[in-house]
């Protein structure tokens, strides 16, 4: 029932919102010494507020598009639910105008889950604290006892190098835009299974797990998570929350992020582009 439900809504969703991850605006170019007007694309920006019931719980800027899947990730990713039981139900709210429309998304909890607001604070504050107090951001996600990703993944150096070529062909909007981030989940082989993109870089995050959820393919533990830009300390918390072994980005991870993936052995690497990487963690994933 929460499948069929999360589907037909999901449908709707992308076809209200998807013109907008896209907006178009005039311009003036230089180039060579000579200025002209033209018509420029630019990634759509708004401001998503997420719901429990009738309280609100957040405020995230997004990119529209597959915004069910991004507040079932963050509900997931945060701790405030373990499992898709635990969600009854995910429903853009609609007003009918265009500052609004699809900018809402309430979610019901199941019978007999609730969320603690105090804990929600701290939580929040916490990951907000990131790079001021990086020691409250290390024992916030420590209280969760969040288990190790799978120790008995592998994959190979050779195929992780092939994959930020696929998560680069598969951005349609950055293709336009040029002001994307994206996230993707891999196979051990290469094989893009999805990805999603944002102008925030944990929210396409969050959209690949929050897909994952509603598939029911929690946790991640046979996957690859890569990432178009660097990774931070939000990205790896949220990436061992979803149970994900090896995350890879094109860019450099963050200090907290490599102390995190240290402690909680996530494989980390960075500058992953062409024929060359570095490993901040969990090097004994990796096969040479």
């Amino acid at each position: 029932m929460l499948a069929s439900f999360l589907s037909f809504v999901l449908g709707e969703e992308n076809r209200l919102s998807a013109p907008r991850s896209i907006e178009v605006t005039q311009v003036t170019e230089w180039v060579d010494g000579k200025l002209r007007r033209v018509q420029d694309s630019v990634a759509g920006e708004e401001p998503l507020e997420i719901r429990v019931g009738d309280a609100p719980l957040a405020v995230t800027m997004r990119t529209p598009g597959h915004d069910l899947e991004l507040a079932a990730g963050f509900l997931f990713t945060e701790g405030l639910i373990q499992s898709r039981e635990q969600l009854a139900s995910l429903e853009a709210i609609t007003d009918g105008s265009r500052a609004s429309r699809g900018n809402v998304v309430v979610a019901r909890l199941a019978d007999g889950v609730a969320i603690d607001p105090e804990q929600t604070q701290r939580n929040f504050f916490a990951n907000s604290s990131c790079g001021v107090c990086g020691k409250a951001s290390i024992d916030a996600v420590r209280s969760r006892l969040l288990r190790p990703p799978n120790a008995a993944f592998r994959v190979a150096a050779e195929t992780l190098c092939q994959m930020p070529e696929k998560l680069g062909s598969s951005q349609d909007i950055f293709g336009r835009t040029g002001g994307l981030h994206a996230a993707g989940l891999f196979t051990r082989d290469a094989e893009l299974i999805i990805s999603r993109e944002d102008i925030g870089r944990h929210n396409a995050v969050d959209k690949v797990v929050g897909w994952a959820l509603q598939e029911n393919r929690l946790p991640l533990a046979d996957v690859v998570l890569l990432v178009s830009g660097r990774c931070g300390f939000e990205i790896a918390q949220k990436a061992i929350a979803a149970g994900i072994p090896v995350v890879g980005s094109v860019s450099a991870p963050s200090s907290l992020a490599a102390q995190l993936a240290r402690e909680l052995n996530l494989t980390l690497v960075g500058f992953l582009r062409g024929r060359r990487f570095v490993i901040y963690s969990g090097e004994e994933r990796l096969q040479f």
